[in-house]
This record gives structure tokens, sequence and C-alpha cells, in this order.
């Protein structure tokens, strides 16, 4: 009798949406949850999706570390690493964790029991990225996929495209400091590499606020070439003179374009680098002069071909724009339903 309840184990008996997130019952585990509890197991080091307080939390090295950076050591009352590819049981349940490319130590979690196989994406993207493991399509009974830029207007140019706008222009205004918003995590990281990629080699500098961060990366066999802190020096030889850093690409939180500490730099052109920079209307309201459409998340064609690629019979959408994508799904033949998610955000991109 208990094979025969093992085989026919419904998806929501294994997973399901609650008020604190994503719960599996017979693991008695959460998956990225809002709140504190028990037991997390965590995709990625975003504040949205990694909180602390949890009595104990599985997630990969690379994750661990990043909440330990910004949280403390104590974090949890217990850690756990989960190496990528291996499976290890929770209750009956089998629990691997497999690459997301979302940023460093991403990584989606696929839980199986009774023929059942369930993958929760977190949030994840498709371009090949130079700071953390590409996704890798686990194919799956279930899909819990992410949304973020689930509309069909969301289709990202190529990045490295982006960074060709932004060398160009720092080569056509050299008397200008070219400040580059980029989110602390993830973000600030992939385009320090891809600026190097690009073949810049002059010091980049970062706002203290990503100093840690980018340590981390470092440590973790990241090459981000030579970094400096953008703080206000005296420049060698010129008695008196500040660094105004005209010339210079200076990467930094988005929040800091409207602090004091922006007002040292040199007339400075306003660049955010975020898929969000695709709406016109989001880059004027935030005085954006040059927008770098440079996304940490799949866009519309990955999100669809992604779907096809690991075959599911059903489709969760969690967090985004999640009707537009249970529809694409229902007109392609993939039941599929919202799971309305609170807590995510969309902004920290």
């Amino acid at each position: 009798m208990r094979l025969l309840i093992l085989a026919t184990m419904r998806p929501t008996d294994l997973l399901r949406a609650t008020p604190a997130g994503i719960y599996c019952p017979p693991g008695d585990f959460y998956i990225d949850p809002t709140r504190a509890v028990d037991r997390a197991l965590i995709t990625h080091g975003h504040s949205d999706h990694a909180r602390p307080g949890h009595g104990a939390v599985l997630a990969t090295p690379e994750t661990l570390k990043i909440m330990a950076e910004r949280y403390g050591d104590g974090f949890a009352g217990r850690t756990q690493a989960a190496k990528l590819g291996e499976t290890q049981m929770m209750g009956g349940v089998a629990v691997t964790y497999h690459p997301a490319g979302h940023v460093l130590g991403s990584a989606q979690i696929a839980v199986e029991m009774g023929g059942t196989k369930i993958v929760a994406s977190g949030d994840y993207k498709r371009r090949n990225d130079p700071t953390c493991q590409n996704f890798e399509p686990v194919v799956c009974d279930v899909f819990i996929t992410e949304a973020t830029f689930a509309l069909p207007v969301f289709r990202h140019p190529d990045d490295r495209a982006e960074i060709k706008k932004l060398l160009a222009s720092v080569a056509q205004f050299p008397e200008r400091t070219h400040m580059v918003g980029a989110y602390a995590l993830g973000k600030a990281q992939r385009v320090i590499a891809l600026i190097r990629e690009a073949g810049y080699d002059a010091p980049i500098y970062i706002h203290g606020a990503l100093q840690k961060l980018c340590d981390l990366y470092v440590a973790e066999g990241v090459d981000l070439g030579p970094l400096s802190p953008a703080t206000l020096e005296k420049v060698k030889g010129e008695k008196g003179k500040a660094h105004d850093f005209a010339g210079a690409i200076v990467v930094c939180p988005p929040s800091a374009f409207a602090d004091r500490w922006a007002r040292r730099f040199a007339d400075p052109v306003a660049c955010f680098a975020s898929g969000w920079m695709r709406v016109r209307q989001r880059a004027k309201q935030r005085g954006v002069e040059l927008p770098l459409i440079i996304s940490d998340h799949a866009d519309w064609d990955e999100l669809c071909a992604t779907i096809r690629e690991v075959a599911p019979q059903e489709v969760w959408v969690t967090h985004g724009r999640e009707e537009a994508l249970v529809r694409w799904c229902e007109l392609q033949g993939i039941p599929a339903m919202p799971l309305h998610l609170a807590g995510y955000e969309e902004e920290a991109e």
C-alpha cells in the first residue's frame, strides 16, 4: 500500500504555497521563506530570498558566505552546505541543488518523492555570465518559475553590446565621470567582469557599499581586475587638488545617485544597469542618461524557451508578471497556475 501511495503523490502534496513561502510537508522545510522558520532551503543570497533568523539553513557554500557577510555569522541557528548535483534526503524527500545562473552561488532546488519531481527555479537567467555558473535545465514534472520579466515587451539585448555602449561613451566624453548604478550583489560584479572582458584594464572605482561583496567574489575566484575606492583622494603631484574622477568608471548602488557622495564627480553621466531600463519611463524617472539593459533575470523568450526545455507537465508561476506567463503556458497546452507569493521584490534587480 505504501508503494501505491508514493507512486500517486500529487504535486501539491509535495510542495504548496503558504503565507511563509513554498512549503514541503513531507520534508518539513520551506524554500526561500519570507519569515523565520525552523528549516529553510535558500536558492540565492538576495535579501528577498535569503533572510536571517531561521533555525537551520541549507544553501550552496557561496550563498552561505554571502548571507554571513550580509547578516553576520549567527544569521541562522545551524547551516549546511549543499553541493551542486548532490542529492540528500530530508524526511524521505530527495533534494538536489542545480545551477540557476542568477548570481554567485545561486541554485534551483529539485525535490522528488513518490515519482513526482518538482523544480523550484528561484531567480534565474540564461545568459553566459563570467561571475557565476550557468543555468542547468532540469527535466521535471512541475516547474516553479519566476516571472520578473514575463511580458513580450521584455527582450533583453546582448549584454556585451550594452557594455560597448558604455565604453564608447567613456571614450567620447573623457572629461566626464561615468557613474554606473548596479545592485550590490551580482549585478555590480557582473558589470565589472563584462567591462574587463571587453578589454578595459584601467582601475574601476567602487562605492564603499560594494567593497565587501566584491572582495567575496574575488576570494571565490572571480577576476574583477584592479578596483579602487571612490573616495576623495588628492591627485599625486598636484597639491591640494581633489580627484574628480574625470574619464573614470565608478560603480555604485543606484541609491547613491541622489547622495551627497555623488557630487564629487566631474559632470557625471548617470548610467543604470537593469532589465527595467527597457522601460523608458523608468529611466527618465531616475534621471538616467545612459540606460544599460543588463538583467540577471530571464527575459520573455528565455522564460518560454526554458519551460519548453524542462518539459514539465505543469507550471507554477511565482513573483512577477504571473498572468501573462500562465496564459502562454495554457496556449501551449501546459496546465499552469500563479502562486501569488508575496514578499519578493522586483526592483532590486
